[in-house]
């Protein structure tokens, strides 16, 4: 209970204190301290009735400790102790804010996803880099230059004018979609999934989309956020085991947030721009539609791939597309799509994951059993290990 409220509420905190302070280190280190005072004290007194609200007094009550011990207290307390810091603001919510702050143009594009995801999602630098798929060290230094170079040029923090947005709107875009893969299916931790997380991104896609609407790839991401969500209540078993698309209650899903996913992605369409999002989006609808396993439409889903392909190649891509191609063509066709990846995504547990199950379905038992093993190094999300361990067993 207390991680799902410290999850909740600490991005918010984070975003406004940045807002009021325009210092991202004194700003994650109040909210660490304010996080760590709610352990000693929740265990005991019970979660606050306005969570925030406490949290927020608390940072406050830090701050002004520490700048009792600096020569500008009086000017900093004073815009702690004004209304330079709320929770709530005209827009809705200072982590937008604090979004297109860190997409500001003047970072390189790996710096502004890092930063936001561990300012405005509270991600470690270790899920980070699991989303990167690279080294921590690598993200840790990439975090660092971004606040730095945010204070050296002075970087605004607001929403910026809609003629300044469309040149960020690829980064945004790119926080939200890690954000909320992450909470649908954690890198680490303790739990499978994070649902406030995923939430959390697809309600600020939903803001993005009302600050643009004639943006189609907004659209996009919020129809593929939407669509994944439907499937959300499904996707685990009562023991918290991972339950595979083949294996879900179709009857479970959220037909509501189906149709208004394919509603978004229609809208978007009729702008005639496709992009990445929407073919993600429209590969989930694919699935969303088939009113079973064995009515999925596998010809469509890799077509989609292929314009996918072709707009952004990647390797997860390629091995996506080699899943879908097991059921049209068999395991043997897609074995060897799979196997030219193995440079590229050596580190990536689902490549090995996905080898395995092919080399299976051949009879190669022993090597299947490497693969798994392999996959099961590389995970650390519980459910999927749950489930790697019953194939092993």
């Amino acid at each position: 209970m207390l991680t799902a409220v410290f999850r909740e509420e600490a991005g918010r905190l984070t975003a406004a204190l940045v807002r009021a302070l325009g210092d991202f280190d004194l700003a994650e280190e109040l909210v660490q301290e304010a996080l760590l005072e709610a352990v000693e004290h929740w265990p005991l007194e019970g979660i606050p009735q306005k969570p925030g609200a406490w949290l927020l007094t608390t940072a406050r009550r830090k701050a002004a400790d520490q700048f009792r011990r600096r020569a500008r207290y009086r000017e900093k307390l004073a815009q702690l102790e004004g209304d330079g810091v709320s929770l709530d603001t005209a827009e809705g919510d200072d982590r937008l804010r604090l979004i297109f702050t860190c997409c500001h143009p003047a970072l390189s594009r790996e710096a502004q996803v890092a930063l936001t995801l561990r300012a405005v999602a509270g991600l470690t630098t270790v899920e980070i880099a699991r989303a990167f798929i690279t080294s921590e060290a690598t993200i840790a230094q990439r975090i660092v230059r971004a606040k730095r170079k945010i204070v050296e040029a002075n970087i605004p923090y607001r929403v910026p004018a809609e003629r300044e947005m469309a040149e960020r709107l690829d980064e945004v875009l790119a926080v939200l979609y890690l954000m909320f893969n992450e909470g649908y299916l954690a890198t680490a931790g303790a739990q499978a999934s994070r649902r406030d997380l995923a939430e959390d991104a697809a309600w600020l896609a939903g803001l993005m989309v009302r600050l643009m609407p004639q943006e189609p790839e907004a659209l996009g991401l919020l129809a593929l956020m939407r669509l994944h969500l439907a499937r959300a209540d499904s996707r685990f078993d009562a023991s918290g085991g991972l339950m595979l698309l083949q294996d879900q209650d179709r009857g479970r899903w959220d037909r509501e947030r189906i149709a208004s996913g394919i509603s978004l992605l229609q809208r978007a369409a009729k702008w005639r721009r496709p992009g990445p999002y929407q073919l993600q989006a429209a590969i989930a609808a694919c699935h969303a539609e088939a009113r079973s396993w064995e009515e999925t439409d596998w010809r469509q889903i890799i077509l989609l791939y292929d314009a996918l392909m072709a707009l952004t190649p990647s390797p997860v891509a390629r091995l996506n597309r080699a899943i879908a191609r097991r059921y049209l063509d068999g395991a043997q066709a897609a074995l060897e799509d799979v196997e030219a990846l193995a440079a590229p995504l050596d580190n990536y547990y689902l490549f090995h994951a996905t080898r395995a199950e092919l080399l299976r379905d051949l009879g190669h038992d022993s090597d299947a059993r490497l693969a798994l093993i392999r996959a099961l190094s590389l995970t650390e999300n519980p459910a999927e290990r749950a489930l790697l361990e019953r194939r092993l067993a």
